[in-house]
Formats: C-alpha cells, sequence, structure tokens
C-alpha cells in the first residue's frame, strides 16, 4: 500500500500579504504547516525582493489556480537609474554604472510611452523559466548565458507616480508572463543611463486587490493549535471568488447529477461560448465548464468538497 498523504481536508484561497526576503514557495510551506492542509498551490511566484498579494490556493482550490495564473496584475515599483545589475534588482551584483543627467518627469515619461500595450520581451536569466530541462537561474548562477526568445507580453497601463533624483515609483498594469524587472531594464536603457528594481509589490491579480483583507505571516503564526486552525480557516475564501470575471450557470438537480458525472447539459439562456462557473441547487459551487460548439454546457474542472 503507499503511503497516504499527511494533512487535512482544507478548502479556499487566502490572501497573503508576501513579505521581502522569503520565496513564493517558503511562504506558501509556512502556511500549509499552520493549517495543516494536504493540499497546497500558490497562483505565480514573486520575486524574494517582491512584497504584496499572492493567493495561496487549498485543496480543491488548486483546481482554480491555473485562471488566477492566466490573469491580469498589477504591480507598484521602485526603480533606480544609473546602476545595473545582473538580476536586474537589487539582489544582483552591480554590472554597470553610468552617470544620471537630465532625468525628469517628461524624458521619463516620454520613453515610458514606447513600452505601452503589446510588446515584446526577452525572459532574464535569472527566471523560473527552463533551457533543456533546467532553469534558467541555474544556468545564470554558474555564469552561463544562453539565446532566449522575446516574448510577447502586454503592458495595459504604465504610470509614472514620482520621481526623486536617480529614483522612481511607477505603477503597472501588465498581462501574465510580464517581467517587471526586465520591463524596468529596458525604459533605463532607453532612457540611458540603466536602471534597476529596488523595490516591487503586487497590487492585483485578476479579482483581488491589496487593499483587501490581506494577511501576513506574523499574524498567522500568532495562531496556533486547534483553536487557531479554525481562526485560520476563517480567513479563507471561497474558489469561485477567483472566477468572477465568467458568467455563472445554475443547475437544477438532474443537471448538476449529470454534470457530476462528466455529461454535457442543455442549458437554457446559457452563454454563446467561453468558460463558465457552475452552481447546484443551494449556490453549491461545482467548477467550472465551457460552453461547446452545439451550446451545450460540459463539465471540465470540477471541484469536490463534501
Amino acid at each position: 500500500m503507499g503511503r497516504r498523504r499527511k494533512g487535512r481536508n482544507v478548502h479556499g484561497i487566502m490572501l497573503l500579504d508576501k513579505p521581502a526576503g522569503v520565496t513564493s514557495n517558503h511562504a506558501l510551506q509556512r502556511v500549509r504547516r499552520l493549517l495543516d492542509a494536504r493540499k497546497a498551490g500558490h497562483t505565480g511566484s514573486l520575486d524574494p525582493l517582491a512584497t504584496g498579494l499572492l493567493p495561496l490556493c487549498f485543496g480543491e482550490a488548486t483546481k482554480v489556480s491555473a485562471f488566477l495564473l492566466d490573469a491580469d496584475k498589477r504591480y507598484r515599483v521602485t526603480a533606480r537609474f544609473g546602476c545595473v545589475t545582473d538580476t536586474g534588482d537589487a539582489e544582483g551584483e552591480v554590472v554597470a554604472e553610468r552617470p544620471v543627467i537630465g532625468l525628469d518627469r517628461d524624458t521619463l515619461g516620454a520613453a515610458m510611452v514606447c513600452f505601452e500595450g503589446a510588446i515584446e520581451q526577452v525572459p532574464p536569466m535569472y527566471s523560473a523559466l527552463k533551457h533543456e530541462g533546467r532553469r534558467l537561474y541555474e544556468l545564470a548562477r554558474e555564469g552561463r548565458e544562453v539565446e532566449r526568445p522575446p516574448r510577447p507580453v502586454t503592458i495595459h497601463e504604465l504610470r509614472l507616480l514620482a520621481i526623486d533624483g536617480d529614483t522612481a515609483t511607477l505603477e503597472v498594469a501588465c498581462s501574465k508572463g510580464t517581467y517587471v524587472r526586465t520591463l524596468v531594464e529596458d525604459i533605463g536603457e532607453a532612457v540611458g543611463p540603466g536602471a534597476h528594481v529596488t523595490a516591487l509589490r503586487r497590487t492585483a491579480l485578476g479579482p483581488f486587490r491589496d487593499e483587501a483583507a490581506l494577511v501576513t505571516l506574523p499574524a498567522l503564526e500568532t495562531l496556533d493549535g486547534d483553536e487557531g486552525r479554525a481562526a485560520l480557516e476563517q480567513r479563507l475564501i471561497p474558489m469561485e471568488q477567483a472566477l468572477g470575471d465568467w458568467p455563472d450557470i445554475h443547475l437544477s438537480g438532474d443537471l448538476a447529477a449529470y454534470v457530476r458525472q462528466g455529461q454535457p447539459v442543455w442549458v437554457p439562456r446559457a452563454p454563446g461560448q467561453g468558460w463558465v462557473r457552475l452552481f447546484a441547487e443551494g449556490e453549491r459551487f461545482l467548477g467550472m465548464g465551457t460552453v461547446l460548439d452545439d451550446g451545450r454546457i460540459a463539465p471540465k474542472r470540477l471541484v469536490a468538497t463534501g
């Protein structure tokens, strides 16, 4: 017999305010241990230097994490001009220093306009992307650099919030796959002296915003034992809240039974295409479905929380 997986069946999403200095996975595992959760995952890594919104998915909520991975994101980033590092942020080694001359709001704003909309980015060597089965950051630490094809991303909004000498604060709304470090480096080269990230905070991801009730690791770690776990579970939000961009389909008892068996069903006045959220009677969330070419609703990613 195989070993039984340890932990409890805990379902939901926790909106963590990730602190600087820890990896996203380390933060996830700390919360997972506190909850004693059997299954957990996060929704896209933040660099160790970065802080802010990190949705953690537990139990059946891991089945909807891919929708958050694909979601748009928003960041507040501080850039220092005149200094280039090998990682694109303050954790790297300085590889070039240049004088900062004539950097003002007009000059920087004019350069930033060129990076709005659909652009292509060359992923940084210090990233988790793979090359021939190895992470790029592993190769970078060995002093190797490999060719990385540019990838299309979209910068929905790029705003200059403040500028003070050689330091500027920007707000970036972007598509999945965007490297803010690379964006800052490219803007730095466009204005001349180069730049790197000194602070980065994710302020939004999909339907979630950091003005929501984010929880911190120190606050969570004050809770222990069974009472603490019960209090922690009160911080979990329903997984369907991560999917608010898709329409709802409410199924009668019979139709819900067919869907649970994996069968497509006809639903009056259903959307014409795309993903839908499926609910049974009593507002119980069943999971995600898609609209087939013939108009039927097919279950695609069902959850089991009963």
